[in-house]
């Protein structure tokens, strides 16, 4: 048996206790989860551990950042299963709220009818979160944090409310929490960048490290999503990671066009019955897409394997 941690699942509990160890001199990293904990969550909790004193992870499913065509309610969940892999590992704290949204009866608005029609209006756009969809009365969420460009690109193409409400719940817990360093994998890199934009232009004093993407054993990139692929699926999937692989090797050795990059991994994925929704070679810090690679990028891709989008990346440091 591991380390027993403190399970704390309101607000201000984890506030007064965050401050409680930074008042010991405690330095403080926070590690943000949806829950559903693989080996690739616990790599960045391993790495928080290095930089501090305290660890703490949080696993909330973030209503936020799915839109209502988007089923919030199959987002894979095993609580229980996550506190033995974290009691193992040995973390500090597990901050495990049940709903980040929830603002009480106070600030009533006095204008219902006028209010709900408005939140109908919100509710027709098709930038709406499942969020505002099941929570337009008087108390409903309506603050974002948006990074006006670099959530446009990528996977922002297809999913434009997923990246306001990854900047918003990211910005509430490091406002609950208050850590020195948080940590992010690169395999949601886009998330990464946002995440260290909206520290740098808001200025929270957070250091945000990006840590390395962790695969299983033949190259699939680790991910809560893989439950839902099918054995046949799964190894079609291994396209991604491998034709990846093969662009890099590419483009180390001389070849520089991004088109003809981006076409040979279009390419693996759709033969191996795989269905695109991006294939972008972009700049690793504005993100915006180049057609030479002259200076460090990242080739990013989304795709479809039976109803499952997976996405992965390699970065390529020439």
């Amino acid at each position: 048996m591991g380390k027993e941690p403190e399970i704390i699942n309101e607000k201000d509990q984890m506030r007064s206790w965050s401050r409680s160890m930074r008042f010991k001199g405690k330095t403080l990293a926070l590690v943000p989860t949806m829950g559903y904990l693989h080996d690739g969550h616990l790599s960045l909790i391993t790495e928080a551990q290095k930089r501090a004193q305290v660890v703490v992870v949080s696993v909330y499913v973030n209503p936020g950042q799915f839109s209502p065509s988007e089923d919030l309610s199959t987002y894979p969940s095993d609580f229980e299963g996550d506190l033995k892999k974290l009691r193992k590992i040995g973390v500090d704290a597990v901050f495990h709220p049940q709903n980040l949204y929830d603002y009480g009866n106070s600030g009533e608005i006095k204008n219902e009818s006028a209010h709900e029609m408005e939140c109908t209006e919100i509710v027709q756009s098709k930038d709406v979160s499942c969020l505002e969809d099941k929570g337009a009365g008087r108390l409903a969420h309506e603050t974002w944090i948006r990074t006006e460009r670099l959530e446009k690109v990528l996977c922002g193409k297809s999913r434009p409310v997923f990246f306001r409400g990854v900047a918003t719940v990211v910005a509430k817990l490091f406002n609950i929490v208050e850590p020195d360093i948080a940590v992010f994998g690169k395999k949601d890199y886009q998330q990464w960048r946002i995440i260290c934009r909206m520290v740098r232009d808001l200025e929270f004093g957070i250091e945000v490290i990006g840590s390395d993407i962790v695969r299983e054993i033949d190259g699939l990139a680790m991910s809560s999503h893989n439950v839902h692929l099918t054995s046949e699926e799964r190894d079609k999937a291994l396209s991604i990671s491998q034709s990846l692989l093969k662009a890099k090797f590419a483009a180390l050795k001389g070849q520089t066009c991004c088109p003809e990059l981006r076409n040979s991994v279009v390419q693996a994925i759709t033969s191996s019955g795989g269905r695109v929704d991006y294939a972008e070679i972009v700049d690793q810090q504005s993100l915006v897409p180049v057609e030479e690679i002259k200076a460090p990028v990242v080739f990013c891709i989304a795709a479809w394997f039976g109803n499952v989008r997976l996405i992965d990346n390699v970065e390529m440091n020439i």
